[in-house]
């Protein structure tokens, strides 16, 4: 007979779960599964198109300082992902 304990949980920190106090005994084989529920986003949400009557959209278009703008985000998206770590 197989025994399934359900474990909710709010991750403290990034990538990190931590289990303690289970009936389980050294030797035993267990197999977990980790289902992630999304987190509420606060707010309003925008339609397409209110998104595109916002001025959103090209707000970086006359910045001289951004050459290509698939290349800049590539890089702005690098650099938030290291300083997470």
């Amino acid at each position: 007979m197989t025994d399934i304990i359900h474990i909710q949980a709010t991750i403290e920190r990034d990538g990190e779960v931590h289990l303690s106090n289970l009936p389980v005994k050294r030797g035993q084989q267990v197999e977990l599964s980790i289902q992630i529920t999304p987190v509420p986003v606060d707010g309003p949400r925008l339609t397409a198109q209110q998104l595109l009557a916002s001025d959103l959209l090209g707000m970086w278009q006359d910045r001289m300082d951004i050459g290509d703008s698939i290349t800049y985000a590539r890089e702005l998206r690098e650099r938030a992902q290291r300083r997470e770590r």
